[in-house]
């Protein structure tokens, strides 16, 4: 093979990975607002659990009950969390071989194409998850403990 061609295969496959990296930083900044609502729930599991020893009987039963919200709340922003970042691997392999495939004369195109909808499968998971923890967020009645 020609260094011109390979190097024409070069920029083609550059040209073909921007998209998927435009999508690799909206990954990137879902994994951002994930973590930081990952940050709000845990700080006020440790607000109310400290809180828990000198509060009433009523009171301490709304805290618990907050508590088992954010336990919810948790596992699903830690679900949505590993699904981003599988879609994000996913995307970076297909970046990968999409390289690989402009410079070995094997076909990886099926392979790459797999790749993606795994990525698009990953990522709506992520979304659903997500949007499935903003819901419980809204919905949760928390206790007056700050």
């Amino acid at each position: 093979m020609p260094i011109s061609t390979a190097m024409g295969d070069i920029a083609h496959v550059i040209q073909l990975a921007i998209a998927p990296v435009f999508l690799l930083t909206a990954v990137g900044t879902l994994l951002n607002v994930l973590t930081n609502r990952l940050g709000r729930t845990v700080d006020r599991r440790r607000v109310l659990v400290a809180a828990l020893p000198q509060l009433d009987a009523a009171l301490a039963a709304d805290a618990r009950a907050e508590l088992q919200f954010n336990e919810r709340r948790t596992r699903l922003i830690y679900l949505s969390i590993s699904l981003a970042v599988m879609c994000a691997l996913l995307i970076c392999l297909l970046i990968a071989i999409a390289f690989i495939d402009a410079l070995v004369p094997l076909d990886f195109a099926q392979l790459v194409a797999i790749l993606f909808v795994l990525s698009m499968v990953a990522l709506i998971g992520s979304l659903s998850v997500f949007l499935r923890e903003i819901f419980l967020g809204v919905n949760t009645a928390r206790v007056a403990i700050r």
